[in-house]
């Protein structure tokens, strides 16, 4: 499988997005949700909850750049920079819907999710839209 030049435009700013987030979470968890207006204290415990999808997040980033420069890694890669992007808005509106409305920092956070969210459904929505059967007596 191939990728034209949006498709790689999309999986290169979602993968650095999402590598990038996740590695500040992962190095310095209090400096990055301060940027939220989100004190931390020292609970180990939870810096440990924060760090852990940190983590995640930033190898789900990793792997849509190798998406990038791998082919047997894209339709992988694909899936993923969908999935997350359209996860994350979808759950901060969840949380909008049962907690009220946040800061306007994390609103930001929202819409730039929701931006590279509809970059990803447009650059390959179309890869996923079904196709018609065809019958046995066209085949």
């Amino acid at each position: 499988m191939s990728l034209n030049r949006f498709e790689k435009f999309a999986l290169g700013a979602s993968g650095i997005t999402a590598f990038g987030i996740g590695a500040a979470i992962v190095a310095m968890p209090r400096v990055f949700y301060a940027t939220y207006g989100i004190e931390l204290d020292d609970n180990v415990n939870l810096l440990s909850e924060l760090r852990a999808p940190g983590a995640g997040l930033a190898a789900f980033g990793a792997l849509m750049l190798a998406g990038i420069v791998r082919p047997a890694m894209r339709q992988t890669a694909i899936v993923v920079a969908l999935t997350v992007f359209l996860a994350f808005p979808a759950g901060r509106l969840a949380g909008i819907a049962f907690d009220g409305v946040p800061s306007p920092s994390i609103l930001g956070a929202l819409g730039f999710e929701l931006v590279v969210a509809v970059i990803c459904v447009l650059a390959f929505g179309h890869r996923f839209r079904a196709r018609p059967l065809r019958s046995h007596a066209t085949q």
